[in-house]
């Protein structure tokens, strides 16, 4: 964050940059939110029938984030990161609260970082209703509200032996992105442009979500790695799952770099924020025909199976049958782990 000619106090700062912001979005949309920015809390008022789906993540710079990243990037993917999880449930968003550290309040960062995140959220008519602001090391943090029909809940918990496994999208850009900008590898500098957002701006899969309510049997979010990620959804839905590497989707930028290289970063790079998800083979041409309404390509990678011992296990070959052997898969099989 650059240093400051001047700054702001905690209530100029939230009047400027968050709570005139807000009160003009409620005020122009149909929202369940009676109450926001303002007073002790919001007060959301669910529509009969409807429940709520509520989230929470935290963005640390040095940890999830350069040192010095652009703030309209971070406002964006505070908030999108939030929204990918109400998706991944179905879930239509309602409303967001912000709790913001910072090291200083400067004017010329908060009006990028309100920029970035307000951007977003006028995208999906999510109102921001209320946080938090203190001094201290960055941190950003935000919970998110989503509203969905009761029982409707796309949850990790209800993949079937037989289940189709869908990825949207394509994965591993974020990872090559992260690679390059950290001199690990060597990538031309155009090739870098066309999938740096996939790191610092990912686009939140929220209409796919509301749209495979009642198709989709589980669904995740794809944060820490694909492969890492749909073994939790394995866990909780007490099943196994067999994946073809080879139908894993990725950029054509992606596709540029050495086979092995393609696969690590697709299969368990992370920061991806696509929707992992399982359906019933009878689902297929109607999977298909969501993503060609959506513009977004939807790509059956494996099936789900029946466990075998009581632990969650992700059988791994390529397309022709052959078997990856298992320092390979292993290998793949990581995730991201924040205390690692």
């Amino acid at each position: 964050m650059q240093s400051p000619s001047h700054t702001l106090g905690e209530f100029a700062l939230i009047e400027r940059f968050f709570k005139t912001r807000s009160e003009t979005m409620l005020a122009s949309t149909k929202s369940i939110v009676i109450l926001g920015i303002g007073d002790d809390c919001a007060l959301l008022v669910p529509k009969p029938n409807e429940e709520l789906a509520i989230t929470s993540d935290m963005l640390v710079e040095g940890r999830h984030f350069f040192a010095g990243a652009k703030a309209q990037w971070l406002g964006h993917k505070a908030l999108a990161v939030n929204l990918s999880d109400l998706a991944a449930m179905g879930a239509k968003p309602i409303g967001f609260t912000l709790a913001l550290a910072l090291p200083t309040a400067d004017p010329r960062w908060l009006e990028a970082f309100s920029n970035g995140l307000f951007a977003l959220a006028n995208t999906y008519s999510c109102p921001l209703i209320g946080g938090d602001t203190t001094a201290g090391p960055l941190n950003i943090c935000i919970t998110a509200f989503g509203a969905l029909p009761m029982g409707k809940a796309i949850r990790r918990s209800g993949a079937m032996a037989g289940d189709d496994i869908w990825v949207s999208g394509t994965v591993g850009d974020a990872r090559l992105a992260l690679a390059a900008l950290r001199h690990e590898i060597n990538l031309p500098p155009t090739d870098l442009e066309l999938i740096e957002n996939r790191l610092h701006q990912p686009v939140p899969r929220v209409e796919l979500g509301i749209a495979i309510r009642g198709i989709a049997t589980a669904a995740l979010d794809i944060s820490d790695g694909l492969l890492g990620d749909l073994k939790h959804l394995l866990e909780s839905s007490h099943k196994d799952a067999e994946v073809f590497v080879d139908r894993i989707p990725k950029s054509v930028i992606l596709q540029k770099m050495k086979v092995p290289l393609q696969t690590q970063f697709a299969a368990c790079g992370g920061d991806d924020y696509e929707l992992c998800f399982t359906a019933p083979s009878s689902q297929r041409i109607a999977i298909n025909n969501i993503g060609q309404a959506l513009k977004l390509s939807l790509t059956q990678i494996g099936s789900i199976k029946p466990m075998q011992n009581n632990l969650a296990t992700i059988s791994l070959m390529t397309s022709d049958g052959q078997d990856l052997d298992a320092n390979t898969t292993a290998a793949l099989l990581k995730s991201f782990d924040h205390f690692a």
